[in-house]
Protein backbone atom coordinates (compact mmCIF):
# COMPACT_ATOMS: atom_id res chain seq x y z
CA UNK A 1 0.00 0.00 0.00
CA UNK A 2 3.00 2.68 1.36
CA UNK A 3 4.94 1.42 -2.34
CA UNK A 4 1.04 2.93 -4.27
CA UNK A 5 0.97 5.32 -2.52
CA UNK A 6 4.42 6.81 -2.69
CA UNK A 7 4.02 6.20 -6.95
CA UNK A 8 0.83 8.20 -6.60
CA UNK A 9 2.57 10.71 -5.20
CA UNK A 10 5.53 11.03 -7.92
CA UNK A 11 3.16 10.56 -10.91
CA UNK A 12 1.25 13.89 -9.09
CA UNK A 13 4.29 15.79 -9.27
CA UNK A 14 5.38 14.35 -12.68
CA UNK A 15 2.45 16.12 -14.14
CA UNK A 16 2.27 18.97 -12.40
CA UNK A 17 6.36 19.93 -13.21
CA UNK A 18 5.58 18.83 -16.90
CA UNK A 19 2.82 21.83 -16.66
CA UNK A 20 5.38 24.50 -15.59
CA UNK A 21 5.41 27.61 -17.25
CA UNK A 22 7.60 31.08 -17.03
CA UNK A 23 5.79 33.62 -15.26
CA UNK A 24 5.92 37.00 -14.38
CA UNK A 25 6.36 35.25 -10.75
CA UNK A 26 9.41 33.66 -12.14
CA UNK A 27 10.24 29.94 -12.07
CA UNK A 28 7.43 28.82 -9.89
CA UNK A 29 7.70 25.91 -7.26
CA UNK A 30 6.39 22.41 -8.26
CA UNK A 31 6.35 21.44 -4.86
CA UNK A 32 2.98 20.02 -3.94
CA UNK A 33 2.76 18.80 -0.15
CA UNK A 34 1.19 15.21 -0.02
CA UNK A 35 -0.90 16.44 2.53
CA UNK A 36 -2.63 18.84 0.33
CA UNK A 37 -2.92 15.96 -2.41
CA UNK A 38 -4.24 13.97 0.06
CA UNK A 39 -6.98 16.28 0.90
CA UNK A 40 -8.31 17.43 -2.26
CA UNK A 41 -11.30 14.56 -2.41
CA UNK A 42 -12.41 16.83 0.68
CA UNK A 43 -13.54 19.81 -1.71
CA UNK A 44 -15.00 17.31 -4.36
CA UNK A 45 -17.42 15.97 -1.74
CA UNK A 46 -18.00 18.99 -0.91
CA UNK A 47 -19.10 20.74 -4.36
CA UNK A 48 -20.99 17.57 -4.99
CA UNK A 49 -24.03 19.78 -3.17
CA UNK A 50 -23.65 22.31 -5.49
CA UNK A 51 -24.74 20.24 -8.58
CA UNK A 52 -27.51 19.14 -6.42
CA UNK A 53 -29.05 22.58 -6.24
CA UNK A 54 -28.22 24.19 -9.79
CA UNK A 55 -27.27 23.04 -13.23
CA UNK A 56 -24.05 24.83 -15.02
CA UNK A 57 -25.34 26.88 -18.57
CA UNK A 58 -23.14 25.54 -20.97
CA UNK A 59 -20.73 28.38 -22.73
CA UNK A 60 -17.83 28.49 -24.16
CA UNK A 61 -14.82 27.52 -22.13
CA UNK A 62 -12.78 30.42 -20.06
CA UNK A 63 -9.56 29.18 -21.24
CA UNK A 64 -10.11 29.56 -24.52
CA UNK A 65 -10.62 32.93 -24.26
CA UNK A 66 -7.44 35.76 -24.46
CA UNK A 67 -5.40 34.48 -22.02
CA UNK A 68 -4.08 38.34 -20.77
CA UNK A 69 -7.05 38.45 -18.13
CA UNK A 70 -10.49 36.93 -17.44
CA UNK A 71 -13.00 39.35 -18.05
CA UNK A 72 -16.14 37.90 -19.73
CA UNK A 73 -18.95 37.65 -17.20
CA UNK A 74 -22.20 37.85 -16.40
CA UNK A 75 -24.07 38.03 -13.22
CA UNK A 76 -24.76 34.54 -11.21
CA UNK A 77 -25.67 33.65 -7.38
CA UNK A 78 -22.93 32.31 -5.16
CA UNK A 79 -22.50 28.91 -3.41
CA UNK A 80 -24.71 28.65 -0.70
CA UNK A 81 -21.98 27.74 1.57
CA UNK A 82 -20.65 31.10 0.72
CA UNK A 83 -24.15 33.01 1.42
CA UNK A 84 -23.89 31.48 5.39
CA UNK A 85 -20.51 32.62 5.52
CA UNK A 86 -21.35 35.99 4.62
CA UNK A 87 -23.91 36.24 7.19
CA UNK A 88 -21.20 34.73 9.96
CA UNK A 89 -18.74 37.49 8.65
CA UNK A 90 -20.01 40.19 6.02
CA UNK A 91 -16.15 41.91 6.78
CA UNK A 92 -15.44 39.34 4.62
CA UNK A 93 -18.07 39.58 1.64
CA UNK A 94 -18.22 43.94 1.55
CA UNK A 95 -17.08 45.16 -2.05
CA UNK A 96 -15.40 48.78 -1.26
CA UNK A 97 -15.68 50.11 -4.52
CA UNK A 98 -12.95 53.19 -3.49
CA UNK A 99 -10.61 50.13 -3.53
CA UNK A 100 -8.50 49.05 -6.66
CA UNK A 101 -10.21 46.31 -8.90
CA UNK A 102 -6.49 45.10 -10.07
CA UNK A 103 -2.77 45.09 -8.12
CA UNK A 104 -0.02 47.01 -9.55
CA UNK A 105 2.44 43.40 -9.86
CA UNK A 106 5.23 44.84 -8.08
CA UNK A 107 8.27 42.59 -7.39
CA UNK A 108 7.11 43.53 -3.64
CA UNK A 109 3.63 42.07 -4.38
CA UNK A 110 4.83 39.39 -6.35
CA UNK A 111 6.64 38.02 -3.55
CA UNK A 112 4.72 38.58 -0.59
CA UNK A 113 1.67 36.78 -2.90
CA UNK A 114 4.15 33.80 -3.53
CA UNK A 115 4.86 34.02 0.19
CA UNK A 116 1.75 33.55 1.43
CA UNK A 117 0.58 31.21 -0.40
CA UNK A 118 3.26 28.81 0.19
CA UNK A 119 3.34 29.08 4.05
CA UNK A 120 -0.49 29.10 4.32
CA UNK A 121 -0.33 25.75 1.68
CA UNK A 122 2.32 23.99 4.37
CA UNK A 123 0.35 25.27 7.61
CA UNK A 124 -2.98 24.12 7.26
CA UNK A 125 -3.99 20.26 6.91
CA UNK A 126 -6.66 18.87 4.70
CA UNK A 127 -9.69 18.09 6.21
CA UNK A 128 -13.45 17.43 5.08
CA UNK A 129 -16.01 19.58 5.90
CA UNK A 130 -17.78 16.88 7.12
CA UNK A 131 -15.04 15.64 9.66
CA UNK A 132 -14.17 18.84 10.17
CA UNK A 133 -17.68 21.08 10.55
CA UNK A 134 -20.29 17.90 10.73
CA UNK A 135 -21.43 19.45 7.72
CA UNK A 136 -21.24 18.75 4.00
CA UNK A 137 -19.90 22.53 2.80
CA UNK A 138 -19.47 25.11 5.18
CA UNK A 139 -16.57 28.15 3.92
CA UNK A 140 -14.50 29.24 6.86
CA UNK A 141 -11.01 29.93 8.28
CA UNK A 142 -9.05 27.38 9.03
CA UNK A 143 -8.30 29.16 12.49
CA UNK A 144 -7.32 25.70 14.41
CA UNK A 145 -5.01 24.27 11.39
CA UNK A 146 -7.65 22.34 9.43
CA UNK A 147 -9.90 23.05 6.65
CA UNK A 148 -10.31 22.07 2.78
CA UNK A 149 -9.64 24.32 -0.53
CA UNK A 150 -11.90 27.08 0.04
CA UNK A 151 -10.44 27.62 3.79
CA UNK A 152 -6.78 27.70 2.73
CA UNK A 153 -7.97 30.67 0.10
CA UNK A 154 -9.92 32.73 2.71
CA UNK A 155 -7.20 32.70 5.46
CA UNK A 156 -4.60 33.36 2.17
CA UNK A 157 -6.68 36.63 1.38
CA UNK A 158 -6.99 37.73 4.94
CA UNK A 159 -2.93 37.63 5.45
CA UNK A 160 -2.72 39.57 1.59
CA UNK A 161 -5.35 41.76 3.44
CA UNK A 162 -2.82 42.22 6.26
CA UNK A 163 0.01 42.82 3.84
CA UNK A 164 -1.80 45.72 2.77
CA UNK A 165 -2.87 44.28 -0.90
CA UNK A 166 -6.89 45.44 -1.92
CA UNK A 167 -9.37 42.85 -0.63
CA UNK A 168 -11.46 43.75 -3.60
CA UNK A 169 -8.87 42.68 -6.57
CA UNK A 170 -8.75 39.15 -4.83
CA UNK A 171 -12.02 36.92 -6.04
CA UNK A 172 -13.02 33.27 -4.26
CA UNK A 173 -12.79 31.61 -6.99
CA UNK A 174 -15.35 28.36 -7.99
CA UNK A 175 -13.71 25.91 -11.08
CA UNK A 176 -13.54 22.42 -12.46
CA UNK A 177 -10.35 20.59 -11.64
CA UNK A 178 -8.42 18.53 -13.99
CA UNK A 179 -10.09 15.36 -12.64
CA UNK A 180 -13.62 17.06 -13.55
CA UNK A 181 -14.44 17.97 -10.03
CA UNK A 182 -15.18 21.13 -7.87
CA UNK A 183 -12.76 23.06 -6.77
CA UNK A 184 -11.97 26.37 -4.87
CA UNK A 185 -9.27 28.70 -5.46
CA UNK A 186 -8.27 32.40 -5.04
CA UNK A 187 -7.86 34.54 -8.38
CA UNK A 188 -5.59 37.52 -7.74
CA UNK A 189 -6.73 40.34 -10.25
CA UNK A 190 -3.32 42.47 -11.08
CA UNK A 191 -2.32 44.51 -13.93
CA UNK A 192 -0.67 41.93 -15.62
CA UNK A 193 -3.20 39.71 -15.72
CA UNK A 194 -5.42 36.94 -13.58
CA UNK A 195 -3.28 34.72 -10.95
CA UNK A 196 -4.36 32.23 -9.10
CA UNK A 197 -3.85 30.78 -5.96
CA UNK A 198 -4.00 27.05 -5.20
CA UNK A 199 -3.60 24.80 -2.36
CA UNK A 200 -2.83 21.81 -4.56
CA UNK A 201 0.34 24.03 -5.69
CA UNK A 202 2.93 26.41 -4.12
CA UNK A 203 3.27 27.66 -7.73
CA UNK A 204 1.24 30.85 -8.74
CA UNK A 205 0.17 30.30 -12.20
CA UNK A 206 -1.34 32.74 -14.94
CA UNK A 207 -5.69 31.37 -14.93
CA UNK A 208 -5.04 30.14 -18.08
CA UNK A 209 -2.11 27.52 -17.70
CA UNK A 210 -3.70 25.76 -14.35
CA UNK A 211 -6.02 23.48 -16.47
CA UNK A 212 -8.91 24.46 -14.53
CA UNK A 213 -12.10 25.30 -15.92
CA UNK A 214 -13.55 28.48 -14.73
CA UNK A 215 -17.37 28.38 -13.53
CA UNK A 216 -17.94 31.86 -11.52
CA UNK A 217 -16.24 34.09 -9.24
CA UNK A 218 -16.78 36.50 -6.56
CA UNK A 219 -18.23 39.87 -8.06
CA UNK A 220 -16.38 43.08 -7.88
CA UNK A 221 -18.95 45.55 -7.85
CA UNK A 222 -20.99 44.33 -5.28
CA UNK A 223 -22.26 40.91 -3.44
CA UNK A 224 -23.54 39.22 -6.60
CA UNK A 225 -21.55 37.07 -7.96
CA UNK A 226 -19.82 36.86 -11.91
CA UNK A 227 -19.86 33.61 -14.00
CA UNK A 228 -17.08 33.13 -16.46
CA UNK A 229 -18.62 31.03 -18.64
CA UNK A 230 -17.20 27.64 -18.29
CA UNK A 231 -18.65 24.65 -20.43
CA UNK A 232 -19.58 21.84 -17.88
CA UNK A 233 -19.60 18.08 -18.88
CA UNK A 234 -18.36 16.51 -16.52
CA UNK A 235 -20.97 13.93 -14.64
CA UNK A 236 -19.70 13.50 -11.24
CA UNK A 237 -19.15 16.79 -9.10
CA UNK A 238 -19.92 20.18 -10.75
CA UNK A 239 -19.69 23.79 -9.62
CA UNK A 240 -22.99 25.64 -10.81
CA UNK A 241 -23.88 29.15 -12.12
Amino acid sequence: MRNRVNQDEQEINDTVSGAMRQTPFGRASTHVSFAAKLGLAACAIAFGAIAADVQAKPKRALASLSPEVATKSYATKPTLAWVRFCQRMPEECTVDISEPATIELTDATRDTIVRINREVNHAIKPKTDKAHWGVEDRWDFAEDGYGDCEDYQLVKRRRLVEAGLPRRAMRMTVVIDEEGLGHAVMMVRTDRGDFILDNKRDAVLPWYRTGYTFIKREGDEGTTWASLGGAVSSPVATAGR
